[in-house]
């Protein structure tokens, strides 16, 4: 497999980018300590003073035994790891400092209920060596383009593993990060979704779902990518009155030169139609509008409707290693409580958290006024998200609930929930331990007419 690196731009993308104002990467002397000081991907290798974050030592690479291969529901790998303590509505205050104010909210709003078991802090993330290499030629390369709408310089790996610039520059860079954060090449999932009422009833949405990472792609270089990060498509199979309709994504790189482009496609009328609403704040249906478009996975999309601000890096107790909500088997009543996911199945782990705060520009137009995200070190996912109403109280507080999926290697969510703490409901993305297989992870480079509008029609069955 050639996993090739170019920081050439081609015709008319070049020309676009060179026209934006942009920000530069970091010296090669810095980028010298990824690797050394510095974790492969950016994060701060040692742990901290208490001995409650350990040293990163090469993350969860190997899987453990007898599992065989992507597409099994992965085995616990850490099976005999105890809760040293539980965090509830009655201690929380203990904690505080480790508790984001989400967090704190949830024990507010279900204090019977919701608590989070703490368990031993594992540092399991990993990446490929090509990622790491591409990661070190990012440093020195990526570049934000615009006011943070576009990312140039970068390709198969992290573009801003140290972060440099000031404060809102840092911001923007930590989000792409997210944005363009490793989850392997392709992949394919059965799931299903649900929004749990208020008295706890609910019914599923169940579809399948197909992603090609462009930018990980390993046969081409950033003069290929075509302003594409990734292709996803998902056909909803179940209810019988949504069966067959289909959604189709390509996430741009750029947003200067092209924004997201999407499609819909709708069973009862056979139509394949543009989806330019397909972005922002556009409510989702089948979450029964407890998500909003760019809620999908924690966060996605243009940058372009807030003001960023970095606030540094904080010790924060965030959902991690969550292998026990996962397990083949496990009923979804079990995972769904009436308020908030079972937490005696999920695991919690004390972890540095890069903080971003979003404020919505004046004059601009979003239903939240402030997000507030909490991005792993390691993985750089979104892994917590405060977001808050127009009058700045605190509104919906999304979790994701991660885990390292061992053939990859990396840390990826394996549920999204979304609570609204104002009509005390919720939402859960991503259920599939009933059935047969969960994530299928995979090299393959699909052909891009796969990902096409003209085949979406094809490809729906209704």
């Amino acid at each position: 497999m050639n996993h090739k690196k170019s920081a050439i731009l081609g015709g008319l993308l070049a020309l676009t980018i060179a026209s934006s104002p942009s920000w530069a990467a970091v010296s090669s002397s810095e980028a010298s300590r990824l690797g050394k000081d510095l974790t492969p991907f950016g994060s701060i290798k040692a742990g901290n003073e208490s001995g409650t974050i350990p040293e990163w030592t090469g993350g969860l690479t190997v899987p453990p035994a007898g599992y065989k291969g992507s597409g099994q529901h992965h085995i616990d790998p850490f099976p005999n790891d105890e809760v040293l303590f539980t965090i509830n509505a009655s201690n929380k205050d203990q904690y505080a400092e480790h508790l984001t104010d989400g967090v704190m909210a949830m024990f507010e709003t279900y204090p019977t209920s919701f608590r989070i078991p703490v368990y031993k802090s594992r540092r399991t993330h990993a990446v490929p060596e090509w990622v790491a290499e591409n990661t070190r030629e990012n440093a020195v390369q990526a570049e934000i383009v615009g006011k943070g709408e576009g990312l140039k310089g970068a390709y198969g790996g992290y573009p801003f593993p140290i972060l440099s610039g000031n404060d809102e520059q840092k911001a923007w860079q930590v989000i792409w990060n997210h944005l363009t954060r490793w989850r392997g090449i392709s992949g394919t999932r059965r799931s299903s979704e649900v929004a749990v009422q208020s008295n706890g009833d609910y019914s599923l949405v169940t579809s399948q779902q197909e992603a090609f990472f462009n930018f990980y792609n390993p046969e081409a270089d950033e003069s290929e990518l075509d302003n594409i990060i990734f292709y996803y498509i998902s056909f909803t199979q179940s209810p019988p009155r949504l069966a067959g309709s289909a959604i189709l994504i390509h996430e741009t790189l750029n947003q200067i030169i092209s924004p997201r482009n999407g499609w819909g496609y709708n069973a009862g009328q056979r139509r394949v139609r543009r989806a330019p609403n397909l972005g922002y704040d556009s409510p989702i249906a089948s979450a029964d509008n407890l998500r909003t478009a760019d809620d999908s996975d924690i966060f996605n999309g243009a940058l372009d409707r807030y003001d960023w601000t970095y606030e540094g890096l904080k010790e924060v107790y965030v959902p991690y290693n969550n292998y026990r909500i996962g397990e083949k088997g496990t009923r979804y009543s079990e995972i769904l409580g009436m308020s908030h996911i079972n937490p005696d199945l999920t695991r919690w782990e004390l972890h540095r958290v890069h903080v971003v705060e979003a404020t919505l520009k004046k004059g601009a137009r979003h239903i939240y006024g402030k997000r507030r995200f909490y991005v792993d070190e390691d993985s750089w996912n979104t892994i917590l998200l405060d977001q808050y109403d127009g009058r700045g109280e605190l509104w919906r507080v999304t979790m994701g609930i991660a885990k390292n999926y061992y053939e990859l290697p990396g840390v990826w969510t394996v549920l999204d929930v979304y609570h609204d703490l104002q009509a005390r409901r919720y939402h859960v993305l991503g259920l599939d331990t009933e059935e047969p297989n969960t994530r299928v992870l995979t090299d393959d480079i699909p052909n891009k007419r796969y990902y096409s509008p003209a085949s979406l029609r094809r490809r729906s069955v209704r």
